[in-house]
């Protein structure tokens, strides 16, 4: 598995950049990725969006900065010698999508990572129903409220440190992998949790 989180200008792949990608090889997971990029040309910048990864507009198109064409192109190189590029993450389709849009505007034509994706979220559902536990739902939207957060107290591991960091990101998504698939830590700087249903 590769495991994947973007942060990006907004919500729109379309309308909106990459600004970083951080990313794990899940059967490596010493060989870790982090790179920022500057916002391509005319792409939008939205509040939302900048409340959560916490660069400023400034930060987002430093011309110091590669490229997201530059950033896109040194995220698939470090999937190739991989034996396992299935992209996974929390919400990680939003990744997905934002990574294709992306490599199209970097001129890629053959995109090398296939639409089916493993999501954080439908894992923890599933291996909270297994155990006999009802998953939480928002009560205002009427949908699932297992967040990245939630997904992470649920296995043992404190909230992600706020801004978010698409590295951070990464290495969260890879740990409760690895415990909800396997019962096993993964990463270092999480060994101090213990596994709550071990």
């Amino acid at each position: 598995m590769l495991i994947v989180d973007v942060e990006a200008s907004g919500l729109d792949y379309e309308k909106c950049s990459i600004i970083a990608v951080g990313a794990i090889d899940f059967d490596n997971p010493s060989r870790q990725l982090y790179e920022e990029c500057r916002i391509w040309d005319g792409a939008h910048m939205e509040d939302d969006a900048i409340a959560v990864h916490g660069l400023s507009r400034e930060q987002m198109i430093d011309p110091a900065k590669r490229t997201e064409a530059e950033l896109v192109h040194t995220f698939i190189a470090f999937s190739e010698p991989m034996d396992d590029r299935t992209l996974a993450g929390q919400n990680v389709s939003f990744d997905r999508d934002f990574l294709q849009a992306a490599a199209r505007r970097a001129g890629h034509t053959e995109w090398p990572f296939a639409h089916r994706t493993i999501d954080t979220h439908t894992l923890c559902w599933m291996h909270m129903v297994k155990r006999g536990l009802i998953p939480p739902i928002d009560p205002e939207h009427k949908r699932s409220a297992l967040n990245l957060d939630a997904v992470l107290n649920y296995c043992g591991i404190p909230e992600e440190p706020k801004p978010h960091n698409a590295l951070t990101g990464a290495k969260s998504h890879a740990e409760v992998i690895s415990r909800l698939l396997y019962d096993k830590k993964l990463l270092p700087e999480f060994e101090q949790f213990s596994i709550p249903w071990i």
